[in-house]
């Protein structure tokens, strides 16, 4: 505990006490910071007017509720807050933010090389090098290929902006249809995304995980996707139906998928999808380039400093609809 109860209290929640975030010296100037794990939580709410969940991942907040007493602001060190949210904060007026901003380029970039990586033959050549075999094989183009991204918020538009710097047709889906957008194009409405997926050769999945997205990805999807079509999912692994993807795999309903997020975290040693034909597994690291505990503690600080200030926080969630509303 550092400071003294006199200032305004923010608690920190880390995963371990090795493991909490670095820069928080100019707030701890002003407030009481308290550092916590999950254990330690419930004393550390107590009082507390604001919560950092550093643990992005914890669920946490739902077990101690009945201790935070005094909390108006919680900030998730992530972009996605489906970890966070239930009934009795939704209904509170506890203002939620989390971490928009700070994945865009390094998800974009990830993708590309999904994206890249499926259309060259990587992994196969990879593959072939540990076996010493020397296969000529011609590869795909990217130039002129179609990319349908599933989620219309700043990280979508980050990818298809730089799937269209590469010469490749995109377009979004989102909650809504409409035509003209500034970044897609075309959007299409994603409650309608069977009868759109067969004119993607690349489907992106990174919209975050709400009631309207959970199992988004289904069989339905699956095969209205052309045979030849690549999946990508950087978003939320439950918006996929895995049984479902992996029948399709089997049954060759989709050439392959990327995927970066699974229902399950880590992947069991055993799952299916670690032999799946065509799947490549990454374990949820397409935000985290190098440097993104450092950019995830200064934006904390620069809102901390704004409420602190009196002055409006930026990145507040609309927590009914789950996300960052831009109001498009």
């Amino acid at each position: 505990m550092a400071g003294s109860e006199d200032k305004p209290v923010i608690a920190v929640l880390c995963a371990k006490a090795d493991q909490c975030p670095p820069h928080l010296h100019p707030i701890e100037q002003r407030a009481t910071v308290r550092y916590c794990d999950a254990e330690g939580l419930s004393t550390a709410v107590q009082g507390a007017q604001a919560l950092l969940l550093w643990d992005y991942f914890s669920s946490a907040v739902r077990q101690v509720w009945d201790h935070a007493d005094a909390l108006r602001w919680i900030h998730v060190a992530a972009a996605g807050v489906d970890k966070l949210l239930f009934d009795e904060l939704i209904d509170s007026d506890v203002v939620v933010t989390n971490a928009r901003g700070v994945f865009d380029r390094p998800i974009a970039e990830f993708v590309l090389a999904s994206v890249l990586a499926f259309a060259k033959d990587v992994h196969r050549s990879h593959d072939l090098q540990l076996t010493r075999t020397w296969k000529h094989r011609e590869t795909l183009p990217v130039a002129g290929t179609t990319a349908l991204v599933v989620g219309t918020g700043a990280i979508g538009r980050e990818i298809a902006r730089l799937l269209r710097a590469v010469g490749m047709d995109v377009r979004g889906a989102g909650r809504t249809g409409r035509a003209d957008d500034p970044d897609f194009g075309t959007v299409v409405a994603s409650d309608e995304l069977a009868a759109h997926v067969g004119w993607a050769d690349h489907v992106v999945m990174v919209a975050p995980l709400t009631d309207a997205t959970r199992g988004l990805i289904d069989a339905t999807v699956l095969a209205a996707m052309k045979p030849t079509a690549h999946l990508v999912n950087v978003g939320r692994g439950p918006c996929v139906v895995e049984s479902d993807l992996i029948a399709a795999l089997a049954d060759r309903q989709i050439a392959a998928a990327s995927l970066d997020v699974f229902a399950t975290e880590p992947l069991p040693a055993d799952h299916p999808l670690w032999s799946a034909p065509g799947v490549v597994v990454s374990a949820h690291m397409s935000g985290d380039a190098v440097g993104w505990l450092d950019t995830l503690a200064h934006q904390f600080v620069d809102n901390a400093m704004r409420w602190l200030d009196g002055e409006n926080l930026v990145n507040v969630v609309d927590k009914r609809l789950g996300f960052v509303s831009t109001g498009r």
